[in-house]
């Protein structure tokens, strides 16, 4: 899964992938993205250019009618992505690219209670990254606001963990080489075969150490929480 990240601020951005915004208002660099957050996306904008827009990272579909939106849709399994119909409309003709520094998965290790020095097993947070620490853009969908909508909304294509990360956790994002940037975008792919084919050629070589267990918390937002420990 793909349940927190670090998100990169606009200058960085807008330096990595080359694309402009579509308001004055700056995104500022996160340490801690949590599900229902406003979060920086790429999507193909309306003169065919890649754009910066801001959406909801918790998926609501076209089609949803109810006022309280679906619950834990912050994730879409690639494996069904193209068959259920949270993500079918979506998958074929509204993907997005959501950009990243690295994200975080949690393992369980045994760990000691300061006070009693019980050892139990506790949950230990890793910050997950590219080798050379640049900048990397999710696969994403995003569904288009309905005119009582508040707004876009965004999911992450997730996919089974790579053997670089499968010591850490099973599943992982669907990481873009910005090779494959321009098709994810494109209108004219709409064919399942197609886009199940770019999801086959995701980035797998990640590296990953554990970071303080204090970004469990989703309120807090600290450049700490990227920083190894022992």
């Amino acid at each position: 899964m793909c349940g927190r990240y670090v998100s990169p601020d606009t200058p960085a951005i807008e330096r990595a992938f080359h694309v402009g915004r579509t308001n004055s208002n700056p995104f500022p660099r996160r340490f801690n993205v949590a599900p229902t957050m406003q979060v920086p996306i790429i999507r193909l904008g309306a003169d065919g250019k890649p754009e910066l827009a801001e959406a909801r990272w918790s998926f609501v579909p076209r089609w949803w009618k109810q006022k309280k939106p679906p619950a834990h849709c912050f994730n879409a399994r690639m494996e069904d992505a193209a068959d259920k119909s949270m993500w079918r409309y979506s998958y074929a003709n509204a993907r997005c690219l959501v950009p990243a520094e690295g994200w975080y998965e949690w393992r369980a290790v045994q760990g000691t209670e300061p006070i009693t020095g019980e050892i139990k097993m506790v949950r230990q947070p890793y910050f997950i990254f590219r080798p050379d620490r640049g900048l990397i853009c999710f696969a994403g969908l995003m569904s288009y606001p309905s005119p009582d909508a508040a707004g876009l909304t965004c999911a992450v294509i997730t996919r089974s963990a790579a053997p670089s990360v499968a010591d850490v956790h099973h599943r992982m994002p669907a990481v873009l080489s910005e090779q494959l940037f321009a098709d994810w975008l494109s209108p004219a792919i709409t064919k399942t075969e197609q886009i199940t084919s770019l999801l086959s050629r995701v980035d797998i070589n990640f590296e990953h150490y554990p970071v303080t267990p204090r970004l469990n918390g989703a309120r807090t937002d600290e450049e700490s929480f990227v920083l190894p420990i022992q």
